[in-house]
């Protein structure tokens, strides 16, 4: 009698390890997949922070700030990187916080803003407090630049590229370098 539980109890063992194991090679295809949605979202958030400091290091504000603060408003999908990162490839600091939405120390506090997702209300709060304000703004979305956002950014499995609201640039109270302008334009024109 021992032996046919002791029989019974390793053929349910082996399944089980059996059953385990088919679960095991099943799930790493799952695995492997969701690893490189990661690496391509730290991809994107890399190439994002590439582009961001890259407009940053070509503006100019009236008067140049001693260190310049970023601020990050509203939920984003590639800023991640960004609030890490605090160097432009000149060397210049660049302080990056998360602000409220709604929070009045934005226009003050910032000499430029990275928008993310925000309803059209809240972003024509946003650009009323900063009208009259120096502040460089560069929106998540492509599809804002209409909406008072000075360049948009438009992010790709292989690369970030953006665009540029020349009316926005022109009421906005800093320089941007005329390269970084053709640089949107044969971007934009690229399939």
């Amino acid at each position: 009698m021992d032996v046919a539980v002791s029989s019974v109890r390793q053929r349910y063992g082996w399944r089980l390890r059996c059953l385990s194991l088919c679960l095991l090679l099943l799930s790493t295809p799952c695995l492997a997949q969701l690893e490189a949605s990661i690496n391509l979202a730290d991809q994107r958030a890399k190439a994002v922070t590439q582009v961001v400091l890259g407009i940053l290091s070509y503006t100019r504000w009236p008067t140049e700030p001693e260190q310049l603060q970023l601020c990050v408003v509203g939920p984003t999908e590639y800023a991640d990187d960004l609030l890490n990162n605090s160097a432009q490839a000149n060397g210049r600091t660049v302080h990056v916080a998360r602000l409220l939405r709604g929070s009045p120390a934005i226009a003050p506090a910032c000499n430029a803003v990275y928008l993310g997702h925000l309803s059209s209300e809240e972003r024509t709060y946003l650009f009323d407090k900063l009208a009259g304000q120096a502040v460089l703004s560069i929106s998540e979305q492509s599809n804002q630049c209409t909406v008072g956002s000075m360049f948009c950014l438009n992010v790709l499995d292989d690369q970030v590229t953006f665009e540029v609201n020349l009316d926005s640039v022109a009421r906005s109270g800093v320089r941007i370098h005329p390269r970084v302008l053709q640089l949107s334009r044969r971007r934009a024109a690229q399939p």
